[in-house]
């Protein structure tokens, strides 16, 4: 195996992050000793010349807000996933040292809302519009899903996301925010906004029974909203669920070790949570 190589999670703030943890743990049951994982506090206008500058000890770097679509633009190449969605939320060398972008926020939620029991073809309401808003539109798309209600506390947002749909073959009905409350009557309903954005919806929103919750954010955890769903009895996926999920075909790309391993990653994401909320 290659030694001394280095990955990394960025975005702003990040000091929250538990990717060093699931991915440090991977490196280590795989015996992969001298690779190191770290996070970087990084704004979107600063990670051009962050990559820029990363030597060939470099082997990945995950993103996470806000730096997901300004993530696609620093590949030589990318996935046809993250082309479609305008946003990657790893970026991988490649032998040739050049950096391919990939969106595993797509296949992380697939996996998440399938786990949860989400039927094929369900309806499903997306709250926010950023890069993980987009991920969650192509995973309704691989879902079945006809159409997707989003909300947005951006009026533009939803603008911006119509050619995305269009992409994926979906049909968006948008909603300004003031209208999420009567937005849930939905079979998956995906939050995607950033922490404290939702938490006046968990006493406003009259829950249907048989919904999931599926809120991609985890510190902290539960949020309001996740908790209000919780008490009406529905099955809730967290930001933690998504951040294995994701995590795993970030680790097989950084490393070439496959399949990753999930069971040690797990383990060592479930106890990190846990000491964060005893």
């Amino acid at each position: 195996m290659t030694e001394g190589r280095r990955a990394a999670v960025c975005g702003k703030p990040i000091a929250h992050s538990l990717s060093p943890v699931i991915h440090t743990a991977g490196f280590a049951a795989a015996g992969l000793l001298n690779w190191t994982y770290t996070a970087i506090e990084c704004a979107a206008a600063e990670l051009p010349d962050l990559v820029a500058g990363l030597g060939p000890e470099w082997a990945g770097l995950s993103l996470t807000m806000p730096l997901k679509e300004v993530g696609l633009t620093l590949g030589a190449s990318a996935s046809a996933e993250a082309t479609a969605v305008g946003a990657a939320n790893t970026l991988a060398r490649r032998p040739d040292g050049s950096w391919h972008a990939d969106n595993t926020d797509i296949p992380g939620m697939v996996r998440v809302l399938r786990d949860a029991r989400v039927a094929s073809a369900p309806t499903v309401t997306v709250l926010g519009g950023g890069g993980t808003a987009r991920a969650a539109l192509a995973a309704a798309s691989l879902l079945g899903a006809p159409r997707v209600t989003l909300v947005t506390r951006r009026p533009a947002a939803a603008s911006e996301l119509a050619p995305v749909a269009a992409a994926l073959g979906i049909a968006l009905d948008p909603l300004d925010w003031a209208a999420a409350p009567g937005a849930f009557a939905a079979d998956a309903v995906i939050s995607t906004v950033p922490k404290g954005a939702a938490d006046d919806l968990a006493t406003a929103v009259h829950w249907r029974p048989g919904t999931v919750l599926f809120d991609a954010i985890y510190d902290p955890w539960p949020t309001p909203l996740a908790a209000a769903a919780t008490a009406a009895g529905l099955r809730v996926a967290s930001g933690l669920d998504l951040l294995l999920a994701q995590a795993l075909s970030q680790f097989e790309q950084f490393t070439g070790v496959r399949p990753a391993p999930e069971s040690a990653m797990r383990d060592a994401l479930t106890a990190a949570a846990a000491l964060r909320t005893s």
